[in-house]
């Protein structure tokens, strides 16, 4: 006679290769904690020695501490479990995360190539763009482009507000006329 689905199953002690598995797992978890507290350490001299910004160094050091405490769940999760699915989940779980969080970045930066490249306005025009303000061009990067705005502020805007919004570059006429003039074929 077997008991009803809900009625309680007498506990047995796991057996000791499962309980081996759980030890290595949280043993690995241990490793990847220890290492990503190493590595962002050591990441932090290094961006220091360069002379990055203070705030930079922090925000390094906590995504890699926490990027590899991440993975370091996920492979002693997989251990646990005796699957190398879970790990391979939290990597494709990562990953896909990662994207979403350099996507807008990516967007400025190949916005910046078109910018650069087809050189609409150039540094010292002055711009409008539409929903930010306008301004005289002072760089243009290749994520960002600089305005100063008549009160002498600067402001900073993506080149991807650049790309995908309407720019009013303020010359005179008879400078872009020729520049856009050709000669008839002939």
């Amino acid at each position: 006679m077997t008991p009803p689905p809900l009625a309680a199953v007498p506990w047995s002690s796991p057996d000791p290769t499962t309980l081996l598995y759980f030890l290595v797992g949280a043993l690995v978890f241990v490793v990847f904690v220890v290492v990503a507290r190493l590595l962002a350490r050591r990441a932090a001299q290094l961006l220091s020695g360069r002379h990055i910004r203070p705030e930079m160094v922090v925000i390094v050091g906590r995504v890699v501490t926490f990027g590899l405490i991440g993975l370091g769940a996920a492979f002693a999760i997989s251990f646990a479990v005796q699957s190398a699915n879970v790990a391979l989940f939290g990597i494709v779980l990562a990953t896909f995360i990662a994207s979403f969080g350099v996507q807008d970045v990516l967007k400025d930066y190949v916005s910046g190539y078109y910018v650069l490249l087809e050189r609409h306005m150039r540094v010292g025009d002055r711009i409008t763009l539409e929903g930010v303000g306008s301004g005289t061009v002072t760089d243009v990067k290749l994520r960002v482009t600089l305005l100063k705005t008549d009160a002498g502020d600067l402001l900073v805007v993506p080149n991807s507000e650049l790309f995908n919004k309407a720019v009013t570059v303020h010359v005179p006429a008879v400078e872009r006329a020729a520049e856009t003039k050709s000669t008839p074929p002939g």
